[in-house]
Order: structure tokens, then C-alpha cells, then sequence
């Protein structure tokens, strides 16, 4: 038999529920396909509070790894386009990926996902031992001019952004310096220090220890303009005659499922603006070795489909293709 405290306990289990179950519907998740701890989940991180204190809604980055991002991002290419599931991504499962995957691929990057905002660039910085004789790009050149078919330049991987910069550069500049692939960063700078490799394409965050320890220099850096984080380090276009216009960036955006309301999108990029605004926000990703940018939507979409065809063209160029 129920009694009248059975029914009043039942009441608030039900309420406890529904609340529950409501704030999980105004959940929005911001996913990120690469570990807790890197540049990627901590430009996501960057807008939890903001975007929690302006849409009145619970924020959660969620880590889901694997496929160099494309798990994240098929998750929320194929996700409701309701502006809840957002992804943090970097240039390789946008504008790379489906030029080497192609067929394999489970998603389609350029219409299946809506660009909300860019973040930031994270330039590669050209790094090679202490001992080497070049401290500067037109060294540089002339180094690998000097010593054709000799040098080598490590990345963390066939096919990333620091590959397709080297490649760039080989291209631009007329010279051969052969690639060596690594599992992950931290290697193919290490292996630089030991002189195992000429030099690296990598980002300041990953060769920033060596660097400090004085094992390693940065001589180049592959965006247009000298980073801010090392004033002294020119660009890889003033290298030789050859690379004049030379930029190859790595980069993290914000990106919706396609189909988002265009109102929806516009709101989430000047939350995005404003966030990036903060000193706290920029002196953290200054941490990190990204450089912000602020773009409206539509200025993200055309840069994001530029870089497209610009990383295809150097893969076709450069004949860059997965084993598997």
C-alpha cells in the first residue's frame, strides 16, 4: 500500500530526475580529438567559462582520441545541428585528411562541419643542433645548397603540417632535404639535439625544453611575420628569393555540425571573439606557442577552404601517400 511519504519520495525522485535530465539536454559539449594537456584541449578549455556564463548552460570538453582527430570530428559532423556539440580541431582533420584518406574517410570536412571561429596559428619553428653552422633562414638555404642530398628534417608524422612545411620549402627553394617521420614530436626533436636529423619542423612547444637546454636553436619560423613568443626568429621566406610569400601553418579552430543555424554560428563566434580577448586567454595560449586570431565565420570559411587546396596542391606535388 502507498503511503503518503512513498508518494511525496517518489515526487522529488521524479523532479530530481527531470532536472537532471534537463540540464543534460542544454549540455553543450565542446569535443577535442586529442589528449587532455595539449594545445587543442586547452584552446577548448579556454572557452568553458565563457561560453558557460553567456548561454546559461553547463560547458564539458570531452577527449575523444584517436585517427589524428577524425574520430571528434565525424563525431560532430554527424551530430544534431543544434550548436550543443562543438569540435575543437586542428588543421589536419579539417584540411589534410581527406587529401590522404579520400575514400576512407567517414566524413566530408568542408560540408558536413560549419566554421565558427579560428583561434590561433601555431607556426612551425625550424630547429636544428647547436652545433649546426646556420642561425638564420638565408643560412639555412644555403647550408642545404651546399650540401645537397645530404640533410634531413624530422616530423612527427607523414602527412601532418610539419611535413607538408618542409615539403614547401624543398619546393619553393629548389633544394632536397629528405624527410624522416617520427612518432610524435618529442622524438623527432630529440633526434635532432643527437644529430641524428639536420633539423625539424615542429611546434615551439614541443621543441621549447631543448631549447632552453641550449641542445637545440630555432633559425626559422614558417608563418609570414615573426612570432611574438620569439622576436628574434625570422620568417623561412626570407631565406632565399625562392620563398618569398613561404607560410605553412598549423592551426586551431572552432567548428559546429553543418547545418547549424547561420544566428546559432554567429553567436558562438563572438563568444569565441570575446574570449580571446581576455589577457588571461592570450597569455595562455602565448604559453603554448599559438599565436590568436580573431576572424568573423564567414572570413574562418573562406581560410579554411584556401588551406584545403593549399595542402592539396603540396600533396599531390610532393607525391605524400599513407602506407596504410
Amino acid at each position: 500500500m502507498l503511503t503518503r511519504r512513498m508518494i511525496l519520495a517518489g515526487a522529488g525522485v521524479s523532479l530530481l530526475v527531470g532536472k537532471a535530465s534537463a540540464q543534460a539536454d542544454r549540455t553543450i559539449r565542446i569535443i577535442a580529438g586529442f589528449p587532455a594537456g595539449g594545445g587543442i584541449d586547452i584552446s577548448a578549455r579556454l572557452l568553458v567559462d565563457p561560453f558557460k556564463d553567456a548561454l546559461n548552460s553547463p560547458v564539458i570538453v570531452e577527449n575523444r582520441t584517436g585517427a589524428a582527430g577524425m574520430i571528434a570530428a565525424g563525431t560532430v559532423a554527424k551530430a544534431a545541428p543544434d550548436g550543443r556539440t562543438l569540435l575543437m580541431a586542428t588543421s589536419g582533420e579539417i584540411a589534410i585528411s581527406h587529401h590522404l584518406y579520400k575514400e576512407k574517410m567517414t566524413y566530408d570536412p568542408l560540408k558536413e562541419l560549419a566554421p565558427i571561429a579560428l583561434v590561433g596559428i601555431v607556426p612551425c619553428v625550424v630547429v636544428v643542433a647547436e652545433a649546426t653552422p646556420v642561425r638564420n633562414p638565408q643560412e639555412l638555404i644555403a647550408y642545404a645548397k651546399a650540401n645537397a642530398g645530404k640533410l634531413s628534417f624530422s616530423s612527427s608524422g607523414v602527412g601532418n603540417p610539419q611535413q607538408l612545411a618542409g615539403e614547401l620549402m624543398n619546393m619553393m627553394a629548389g633544394i632536397n632535404v629528405l624527410h624522416v617521420p617520427y612518432r610524435g614530436a618529442a622524438p623527432a626533436v630529440t633526434d635532432v639535439a643527437t644529430g641524428a636529423v639536420t633539423m625539424s619542423f615542429t611546434s615551439l612547444a614541443a621543441a621549447q625544453g631543448l631549447m632552453q637546454a641550449g641542445k637545440i636553436r630555432a633559425v626559422a619560423v614558417t608563418s609570414l611575420e615573426r612570432m611574438p613568443q620569439l622576436p628574434d626568429v625570422a620568417p623561412l621566406q626570407e631565406g632565399a628569393p625562392g620563398l618569398k610569400g613561404y607560410e605553412l601553418l598549423n592551426w586551431f579552430g572552432l567548428f559546429a555540425t553543418g547545418g547549424t543555424p547561420p544566428d546559432m554560428v554567429e553567436r558562438l563566434n563572438g563568444l569565441t571573439l570575446k574570449a580571446l580577448a581576455e589577457p588571461k586567454t592570450a597569455e595562455t595560449l602565448d604559453k603554448q606557442g599559438i599565436v590568436a586570431r580573431k576572424t568573423t565565420a564567414a572570413q574562418f570559411k573562406s581560410f579554411v577552404e584556401a588551406e584545403s587546396r593549399k595542402f592539396a596542391d603540396i600533396i599531390d606535388k610532393a607525391k605524400i601517400k599513407l602506407e596504410n
